[in-house]
């Protein structure tokens, strides 16, 4: 277990990495390290506070990287020493990226070192480093946003006799849900977010309008080379979740067009935003992982794109009632991506793999003993609200806080608030 530690104002840093199997089912084969940062407040470091291990988002989201005493970790510091994880694949965590995949080997020995990177895996990593780093009979704590709430939910169901008590934000899984249901709900949701934006501007309908006609009636490049389709455009509304992604895609959409030589045309600030915002080259897992995290026991076979049939508004042709899309992966990605397009053959082995061992266990669930508290956000457009509350029900013990002061960033834009309200749930506070 390497180590090196850093100083920054207010904090100290420990960077720790750890060798685990590929398989936690053949602890004997292949293995791949795994980075998380040990993060105390300054003079802190020693006090012997409990442990809170974050789970980042995603799938395919690395672990925040600390810059200062702010955010939810000014809150957390004051009752525990934190450990940021890069959960595997991601940030330092041995990486999968179009470049690591490629020496796998064929497609289907990509897919199959990619069946390895699910929340299941994920959690019996972390009852490694638990182990290693607090010895077997020492308990912890867990914080999950959003994905990262469904690894809890799987360590509740594999692990809960390494856990102290968890905290979930914007991430309670719908258990008993496929993708097709996950789907169905979330376009839903994402109309609703559509309608909410134009009616805060008005004036974007005419300048998706236009964008949309100008990236069909002639070929548009992103500043890496590859097209800028309608479909790829659309992806734009990815961000209306968010507290601030009203105004991400009001901004890139106002400074769309410049004059050049031949009139109108979409400039550099607009397509060097576009590409921030749609391409995954440097998070693959979140494409190839999107539906894998709703798949247990079936193939998902591409469920975003079937179910989107259901929905004709979407269609990037509307007319004048352009529409964005949301957190959805559909097959034109992998060929309209650079940062995909090697992997389309392991991603469509993904999309019709049946054999994905179980996430959650409902009867451990149902007999649950660690404190549990979790926040439900009203109007989530990532996560449907109806189906986290049916979790919490299943959830022996969960308490959970259903509130629409936040949307599904709340932790990162009112950290303290959150993570406080949290932890006065677990405590009896509230």
């Amino acid at each position: 277990m390497p180590s090196v530690t850093h100083y920054i104002p207010g904090l100290t840093l420990i960077d720790r990495t750890f060798s685990v199997p590929l398989d936690h089912h053949r602890p004997d084969g292949e293995h791949i390290s795994i980075f998380a940062r040990e993060v105390a407040a300054s003079g802190n470091q020693a006090a012997g506070l409990p442990w809170l291990v974050f789970f980042q988002g995603g799938p395919g989201g690395k672990s925040p990287r600390p810059t200062g005493r702010t955010g939810w970790l000014r809150r957390a510091l004051k009752d525990y020493r934190v450990l940021l994880l890069d959960q595997r694949g991601t940030g330092r965590s041995s990486p999968v990226t179009a470049r690591t995949l490629a020496w796998r080997g064929d497609p289907q020995a990509q897919a199959d070192y990619l069946k390895h990177f699910r929340a299941d895996s994920i959690v019996h990593d972390a009852e490694r480093i638990r182990h290693e780093l607090l010895g077997p009979d020492e308990r912890w704590s867990v914080l999950g946003q959003s994905y990262g709430g469904f690894c809890v939910t799987t360590y509740l169901s594999l692990a809960p006799e390494g856990l102290r008590e968890a905290f979930i934000t914007g991430g309670l899984p719908p258990i008993g849900h496929g993708p097709d249901d996950v789907y169905r709900a979330t376009y839903q949701r994402v109309l609703r977010k559509n309608r909410l934006y134009f009616a805060r501007y008005p004036e974007d309908q005419e300048r998706a309008a236009t964008i949309l006609a100008r990236l069909a009636d002639k070929e548009v490049n992103l500043l890496d080379g590859s097209r800028l389709s309608p479909q790829r455009f659309q992806q734009l509304g990815m961000a209306f979740g968010m507290s601030d992604g009203f105004e991400q895609v009001h901004y890139l959409l106002e400074e769309a067009f410049v004059h050049g030589p031949n009139g109108p045309e979409l400039g550099e600030t607009f397509l060097s935003g576009v590409l921030a915002a749609v391409s995954f080259a440097d998070r693959p897992l979140y494409a190839l992982l999107q539906e894998a995290c709703y798949t247990e026991g079936i193939a998902s076979r591409w469920s975003a794109e079937r179910i989107r049939a259901d929905y004709p508004e979407f269609a990037p042709t509307h007319g004048h009632h352009p529409l964005f899309t949301g957190e959805m992966i559909y097959p034109w990605m992998f060929e309209e991506d650079l940062g995909l397009q090697s992997l389309q053959e392991a991603m469509q082995l993904l999309a019709e793999c049946q054999d994905w061992r179980p996430l959650y266990d409902v009867p451990r669930l149902r007999t649950n003993t660690v404190p549990v508290a979790a926040a439900v956000y009203y109007d989530d457009m990532y996560v449907e609200r109806t189906f986290s509350e049916e979790t919490a029900e299943i959830i022996r013990g969960c308490r959970i806080w259903v509130t629409n002061e936040h949307e599904h960033n709340g932790l990162r834009a009112e950290g303290d608030a959150v993570l406080g309200r949290l932890i006065a749930l677990l405590g009896g506070d509230l």
